[in-house]
């Protein structure tokens, strides 16, 4: 109703979250898998030159099953992008805001300070999301907390330049072309949105039971999706009080805000939700929680099919990156640092 904003004021307003059911029923797949490899917060996945990559803080690893992770690059900032150009020249976001292509430093506008996802379409374009105008890619957090929508999309045309593309978006995390235009996932409204070239938008999924981070391109012609940290009612009421947020952040370290994490459970001094706590020994898998794994998988329309799940009890927690390699699905889990495997199926189980 267009009245509801106004009668809100006098009656309160419900917090509520779209519930895990269809194609988001839980299940346990992602604890059920063996690690493929273990190595420090996993973030983005990419597979290049027959190989897997993994960036991990400052570096780029290779990673094959059976022998340890071995470097191939590292960088002075934390990777925040990875891409794979149609001439195979490897392209890299970092934390400090610089873009590299094939290891050369590429000149970016003044806008772009803040690189969470890169992707390369079929005609050479490169897309880029800038995340925050205000924040790092680390600052996360801060930026939700503070309801930001300072985030921006560019292209550069294969021999051009860097142009805007659209702006005003909570947070761009992850990027899919597709046809001309660039799918582009919006984690502060819990939604996709298509962006055409020209800077035309239109919402494609909305009410996504996360925040959703980077797409993935899958073999049949859909996508994956992660969403590396549930939406939780307690942080939904905390996000429409304004004083107490501002009081939070000025003066809780922010770890211990209330806010989504990538991994849970790990201090005492982290808030917790009546229903989350340990009772008799057991963590309930359905119990309220700050952290989570889920990958979906996307038709060609960009619609839920199916899901894989880490749950709350679980610990393949803080998904942002997957990738489809030789029939394989490989899938990193920030929070819970490891990379695991499985069959790229393309239906449900």
């Amino acid at each position: 109703m267009i009245l509801d904003p106004i009668l809100d004021v006098f009656r309160g307003k419900a917090v509520t979250i779209p519930p895990l059911d269809g194609a988001f029923r839980p299940n346990t797949r992602l604890d059920d898998l063996p690690a493929f490899a273990e190595l420090a917060e996993p973030d983005n996945l990419l597979a290049a030159d027959g190989r897997l990559l993994v960036s991990s803080g400052n570096a780029i690893l290779a990673v094959a099953a059976g022998s340890e992770p071995i470097v191939v690059e590292t960088f002075q900032s934390s990777v925040t992008a990875l891409a794979l150009s149609p001439a195979g020249e490897l392209t890299v976001g970092l934390e400090s805001g610089k873009l590299l292509i094939a290891g050369k430093e590429v000149s970016l506008p003044a806008g772009i300070r803040c690189i969470t996802a890169l992707a390369h379409a079929e005609d050479g374009t490169l897309w880029l999301a800038n995340g925050s105008s205000e924040h790092a890619p680390s600052q996360w957090a801060a930026d939700l907390m503070k309801k930001g929508a300072s985030g921006s999309l560019w292209a550069r045309p294969a021999g051009g330049d860097f142009r805007k593309a659209a702006d005003g978006i909570a947070f761009p995390y992850g990027l899919y072309p597709a046809d001309g235009d660039v799918v582009v996932s919006e984690s502060w409204r819990h939604q996709l949105v298509r962006f055409s070239a020209t800077g035309n938008r239109a919402t494609v999924l909305t009410h996504l039971p996360g925040y959703p981070s980077r797409l993935a391109p899958a073999s049949d012609g859909g996508a994956w999706l992660t969403l590396f940290a549930p939406r939780n009612r307690l942080i939904e009421f905390v996000l429409q009080e304004t004083h107490y947020r501002q009081d939070m952040i000025d003066q809780v370290p922010p770890a211990y805000w209330i806010a989504p994490a990538l991994a849970s459970n790990r201090s005492f001094l982290e808030p917790l939700q009546c229903g989350g706590i340990r009772t008799m020994g057991i963590h309930k898998p359905w119990s309220p929680s700050r952290s989570y794994g889920l990958v979906v998988r996307l038709d060609r329309d960009m619609q839920p099919q199916f899901s894989l799940h880490s749950r709350a009890n679980g610990t393949r927690h803080g998904i942002c990156s997957v990738a489809e390699k030789d029939g394989r699905l490989f899938v990193g889990s920030k929070g819970g640092d490891c990379v695991l495997a499985l069959d790229a199926i393309t239906g449900g189980f």
